[in-house]
């Protein structure tokens, strides 16, 4: 952070009503030079057609007019570019918007000016789109939330379509409780505005921030700030007679009750408070479940099992410590572990007529990413079932590669003494979660 942003931090720190008047000075020519410098070679591009590499080497060429057309609030957004990915585990696809590069690194700059300030806003339960605060710092502060305090039932939830149905009003509004600086806030709303193009075809946007912008993430978080997070602090917590915890992740958040009767009139008014701004539910990934220390207990006592947790790729289930403690055990959910196989066949099966150091390079790279995510403690079994398939999956296209016949498991092996396949590790032992949590 530069000596100017350092400022308008400590001032957001100090005055927690101030509005920031002056803030487009701070977009400078450094700034988004730097920022343009952060997007990747290989990113996406924009309904311009310009590559990273073209704007980069252009960049004197249009920076000038796009400073200018900055500070008379003339800047005009592109549109931005609508492409599908599939969703994880199901045939229906999520939209993805690619803003053209330049656009990207202005967007990256004003989020950098905002971030300085909202950083200092922005409660603990708020993770996702934040530096230093990650998924596993999400994760973490769950597993230590439910491990030590007085909590028995979660309430898992997900929001419907959220990036798509941000109200532009409300946002605007939230915005100007700390942002008074007509330039950032004409921006602002030339990018909410810019629309959408897909197959040459332009759409208006009216509601709803497209997924993919730098500043899409920022304003989705100082969305979720105003209508859950500190309504949940100043609102509920004070009225509920057991203890109460929000942990957030961009749109996907989990709430922790130490009462049942607590969470069933949390989950009454939650429902009423989002469509107040335009906000619903996703109901097949909502439910209120008991889960805690005393969770199995209750469980068997009725004769069922006890309940599971989803939270960011894990399934979290009660369990118990060597010495008999009750502590939360987390392995790979299973449309993730399928998902992560498929991609790792798919990419042997394009790599087949590589040569075998080639081949395992990329497979050991898509493990890598693998372990670094799901490398925490307790989920060893899911990590190790994850090389073995890779393992056997790799020694059998290796015997497609000719009419030879198979690959035995000597050859291979000696063909892994060579060039071996990534083992799996764990990432953050359990012995480490205190570095992580963020109570």
């Amino acid at each position: 952070m530069t000596t100017g942003l350092e400022g308008v931090a400590a001032k957001a720190r100090k005055e927690k009503k101030l509005v920031f008047t002056s803030l487009a000075h701070h977009v400078t020519r450094k700034l988004i030079k730097e920022s343009l410098e952060h997007i990747p070679l290989k990113s996406s591009k924009g309904v311009d057609g310009i590559d990273v590499g073209t704007a980069r080497e252009t960049f004197d060429q249009w920076i000038e007019k796009m400073e200018t057309s900055i500070h008379r609030q003339s800047y005009k957004a592109p549109p931005v570019r609508r492409v599908w990915i599939p969703k994880p585990g199901k045939e229906e696809k999520r939209p993805i918007g690619v803003p053209s590069v330049a656009d990207r690194a202005l967007q990256r700059s004003v989020a950098t000016v905002l971030n300085a300030i909202y950083e200092e806003d922005f409660l603990k339960c708020s993770f996702g789109g934040r530096q230093g605060r990650g998924q596993h710092n999400a994760l973490i502060t769950v597993n230590e939330i439910i491990s030590r305090k007085n909590v028995n039932w979660v309430l898992e939830a997900d929001l419907k379509n959220f990036f798509g149905s941000l109200d532009h009003g409300w946002l605007l509004r939230f915005l100007e409780h700390r942002v008074g600086d007509p330039r950032i806030l004409s921006l602002i709303r030339k990018w909410l505005k810019a629309g959408v193009m897909e197959e040459g075809a332009y759409e208006d946007s009216e509601i709803g921030t497209p997924q993919g912008g730098s500043i899409s993430v920022l304003l989705s978080n100082l969305y979720l700030h105003y209508v859950l997070d500190l309504w949940f602090e100043k609102a509920i917590k004070p009225r509920l007679e057991g203890e109460c915890y929000l942990i957030r992740y961009i749109d996907d958040f989990i709430v922790c009750f130490q009462y049942k009767k607590d969470a069933e009139r949390f989950v009454e008014v939650l429902e009423r408070r989002l469509s107040k701004f335009s906000l619903t539910l996703e109901a097949s990934k909502t439910r209120l479940i008991e889960f805690g220390k005393y969770a199995e207990r209750n469980a068997k006592v009725r004769g069922r099992k006890p309940e599971t947790l989803y939270f960011l790729g894990f399934t979290h289930y009660c369990t118990k410590s060597q010495k008999g403690k009750f502590k939360v055990g987390r392995r790979t959910e299973k449309s993730r572990l399928r998902r992560s196989m498929n991609s790792l066949q798919s990419r042997i099966r394009e790599a087949m007529h590589w040569n075998v150091a080639e081949q395992i390079d990329r497979i050991n790279r898509t493990l890598r990413g693998h372990y670094n995510y799901y490398g925490m403690g307790g989920n060893y079994p899911a990590l190790a079932k994850v090389y073995y398939l890779t393992v056997t999956y790799l020694r059998k296209t290796l015997g497609r590669r000719s009419q030879k016949g198979i690959v035995t498991w000597e050859l291979f092996n000696k063909i892994m003494d060579k060039h071996p396949i990534l083992r799996p590790y764990i990432k953050i032992p359990y012995s480490e979660f205190n570095k992580y949590a963020m109570l």
